[in-house]
């Protein structure tokens, strides 16, 4: 029994996506044990649907989450859709600065506002 040329590229560009797909499950599933193994209470998080919150606590046998969005505010949410745990972070220092000429930086804002104190609106003699 011969193959054909096509039928052996076809073959092998199935078995290629196939490894792709047990890969990407893979990846998928321990992003998701990483994520379930930093969600504890006093966790900062965002949920799929864009509310940040803290947990206050997990209720394993319903799934559910006790989420403080504001002080006083606790909202009732499925475990599942925590998407984030949040970490402050770090502010750059290098952002403001400047070259060794005195020049911005590249894509460096400039106020180039004048300095004096009139204003430029005209007044009407009356």
């Amino acid at each position: 029994m011969t193959f054909d040329p096509f039928t052996i590229i076809m073959l092998a560009v199935l078995a290629v996506l196939i490894f792709f797909m047990f890969r990407n499950s893979r990846k998928r599933q321990a992003e998701a044990r990483e994520l379930q193994s930093k969600v504890a209470p006093g966790a900062k998080v965002m949920t799929n649907f864009g509310v940040f919150g803290t947990i206050l606590s997990i209720d394993e046998e319903e799934n559910q989450v006790l989420l403080e969005t504001s002080p006083g505010t606790v909202l009732t949410v499925h475990r599942q859709t925590v998407a984030r745990v949040i970490t402050p972070a770090e502010e750059p220092e290098a952002l403001a600065v400047e070259t060794a000429d005195g020049e911005p930086e590249f894509g460096e804002r400039v106020d180039e506002t004048p300095n004096d104190e009139t204003p430029d609106s005209k007044k009407s003699n009356d």
